[in-house]
């Protein structure tokens, strides 16, 4: 099996995903333009190398639909013998858009190959796609389906996570991410967003608020108390746990991970085509994995399915230097380090989706790059990207530095 290498990534600015935010303006085509323009750009790519671009997009209708991979690569000037396909695996779907695209590498069908993905929340509503899930009681009733928010309050009630709990890690990932775009570290990997003439219209990421403290969190009120009541959640989350005696409502839009607008391409090739290219690789892809967890927790899959990667690499977690884990509520990282007993040092360093943002189908492939760049900055060797999943999935990937 030949080897993936991680050759450049690069991702957009994240907007925030309402008609106010600077990317409103900019389409999903137009998003995944940017993206993969600046990875080709900034590497002299000769795109005949490339054999497939494959994006991850949470909600592909609409402006989004119709295989916005393959639209994507043509309006991105990587020529008509470059294929495109669209993946929808929730919130992984751009983390698994990279496994799928190393995949082939590794299999020996491609040779290079984009993996990455794409979504504009302030123009196709989260959501917009539908399914079954939610409104079909052959699946709604014995998954005990209920809005992850409440979800992540159950987690957070099972596991004895405190409001202030919650709000001391959404303090943190503010904190980090402030300190790492005023340090610099972003820098290599952001590609501003320009109008048709050129200008900027957005080069940093716009859902930070860097001065938020616990003071400041204190005064937002829970923000699942009334749907969980309403809709019947709280006896849901009962049913399925029923050592659960009353849900405690913790998590609001200061702790939960921010609706934006982004993208982000991942290139990979074996080393014969980085080689072709004139390219030097970064990373190994060493393994990924997916699992499917318990629906009604549905948020703990990254958990189970860490476990799971680290055998199919012959790993521990100790041998882990970084670990990425998508911030899609503060519980779900808690969790995540009571589990594996971690040092908090060791995970998301550069802040997370509460602090930045959580472009669904891109969320994955940019936190791939951060774990990457993060490597290279402070000289460690490997890295573990991971997100939680509707439905009750996790999928993981591992990195190497080389």
């Amino acid at each position: 099996m030949a080897d993936a290498f991680i050759y450049d990534h690069v991702r957009t600015p994240r907007g925030r995903g309402k008609p106010d935010g600077a990317l409103h303006e900019v389409s999903t085509l137009g998003l995944a333009t940017s993206a993969l323009t600046a990875l080709r750009l900034r590497n002299h790519l000769d795109t005949q190398l490339v054999d497939d671009v494959i994006l991850g997009c949470v909600d592909p209708v609409g402006e989004a639909g119709g295989d916005i991979a393959r639209a994507a690569a043509l309006t991105a000037g990587y020529g008509d013998q470059v294929p495109g396909v669209q993946i929808n695996r929730f919130c992984a779907s751009g983390l698994d858009a990279v496994n799928f695209a190393a995949a082939q590498v590794m299999a020996g069908q491609h040779d290079m190959t984009v993996g990455g993905g794409v979504e504009s929340m302030s123009r196709v509503g989260i959501g917009a796609s539908g399914g079954a899930w939610p409104v079909d009681p052959l699946i709604a009733i014995p998954s005990y389906f209920m809005p992850q928010g409440i979800s992540a309050d159950l987690i957070a009630t099972k596991y004895g996570f405190s409001r202030d709990d919650v709000d001391s890690y959404a303090v943190e990932s503010q904190t980090r991410a402030a300190a790492a775009w005023d340090g610099g570290r972003f820098s290599r990997s952001v590609t501003p967003v320009r109008d048709v003439n050129g200008l900027t219209i957005l080069a940093r990421d716009e859902h930070m608020r860097p001065a938020t403290d616990m003071q400041s969190l204190a005064q937002l009120k829970p923000s699942f108390v009334m749907m969980a009541e309403q809709g019947g959640f709280n006896a849901v989350a009962r049913q399925a746990h029923p050592e659960i005696e009353r849900l405690n409502h913790v998590h609001h839009a200061g702790n939960s991970s921010g609706i934006v607008d982004g993208a982000a391409a991942v290139l990979i090739g074996n080393a014969q085509a980085g080689q072709a290219a004139g390219l030097k690789p970064r990373a190994r892809i060493r393994a990924f994995a997916n699992i499917g967890s318990e629906p009604a927790l549905m948020l703990t899959g990254p958990v189970d399915v860490t476990r799971k990667v680290l055998k199919r690499a012959g790993m521990q977690i100790s041998d882990i230097d970084l670990f990425e884990v998508n911030e899609a509520f503060a519980a779900v990282v808690l969790r995540y380090l009571q589990a594996f007993d971690l040092d908090a040092s060791r995970v998301n360093v550069n802040g997370g989706a509460i602090a930045l943002g959580h472009p669904l189908g891109a969320t994955g492939a940019m936190i791939l790059g951060m774990a990457l760049d993060e490597l290279e900055r402070s000289e460690k060797s490997t890295a573990l990207i991971t997100l939680c999943i509707g439905a009750g999935m996790g999928t993981a990937t591992i990195i190497e530095r080389v």
